[in-house]
């Protein structure tokens, strides 16, 4: 018997579907991944030829001189970005079709984020590189508050489960990548009021995918907005916070440096922390 999903597959391709048309207004936390993952990969000393954007939105990522596969979830996103239409957790490729894989914004979306990883370690070839970024940590903080406060009593499920940077490292390393890094960024964008946010996530198409959520009535609304301009600052701004997490991984090749073997060490801890004269 299969684990429930996390979230509601058929309506995240609506969702996405719905925001392609206008996304190039909402895609500055996309475009801030994006910057990263070249920031990364610029230290990365190598070509790659053969490349996957696994959540590809639009496009955005470009590589000079490779060939870039283009996978999203919405039809009207792959479509716009001239690849195909399919989901991060369900197998499209050929095992070790890749010697590059980059993904922004879409892991926290996935239900299955172990078999998506999976999947992309599976598809590249030995020593090919993973890089992706995506919301996690304490994302939204401030509006998860502001809607508990908004429910009282008997809050509604409403926002998603988030990966910490811990346990995203520990899904690479879960997955079988080699030399697995994860770390993570916050960003601060401040609000003149709750509707202003909540446009910027119906753009970007990160809004509530979790199924059978009931939907949002005025009042609560209309309550979440008074706590949420309480949290503003002196002009009238509030803070929202994105946690922006990101991971590197390699596929295991005998080239890659190992691990000293435990005990090799020539010289001890005690010895190295003593003071030097």
């Amino acid at each position: 018997m299969s684990a429930p999903e996390i979230f509601d597959r058929a309506l995240r391709r609506r969702r996405r579907d719905r925001a392609a048309s206008g996304f190039a207004e909402f895609d500055f936390l996309r475009a801030h991944m994006l910057d990263g993952i070249a920031d990364r990969l610029g230290d990365v000393k190598r070509d790659f030829r053969d490349v996957l954007d696994l959540g590809s939105f639009a496009g955005g990522f470009a590589l000079p001189g490779a060939n870039i596969t283009r996978l999203d979830a919405g039809a009207r996103f792959a479509s716009t970005a001239g690849g195909i239409q399919g989901e991060e957790d369900r197998p499209h490729f050929p095992e070790a079709g890749f010697d590059l894989i980059v993904s922004a914004g879409v892991l926290d979306q996935v239900n299955d984020v172990p078999g998506a990883l999976a999947l992309a370690r599976r598809a590249l070839r030995p020593d090919g590189l993973f890089l992706a970024a995506f919301l996690g940590g304490e994302t939204l903080s401030t509006l998860r508050r502001a809607f508990l406060e908004a429910e009282g009593e008997r809050p509604v499920a409403r926002f998603h489960p988030r990966i910490d940077v811990r346990a995203a490292g520990d899904l690479l390393a879960r997955a079988g990548f080699a030399m697995p890094v994860a770390d993570v960024e916050t960003l601060t964008v401040r609000y003149a009021g709750i509707a202003n946010l909540l446009r910027d996530l119906r753009g970007m198409a990160a809004t509530n995918l979790l199924p059978g959520t009931p939907p949002l009535r005025r009042a609560t609304v209309a309550r979440a907005a008074q706590a949420f301009a309480e949290r503003a600052d002196p002009d009238g701004r509030t803070a929202e916070r994105f946690d922006i997490i990101y991971l590197i991984g390699w596929a295991p090749d005998p080239s890659q440096p190992k691990p000293a073997r435990r005990g090799s060490a020539t010289a001890s801890l005690a010895d190295a922390l003593k003071p030097r004269d």
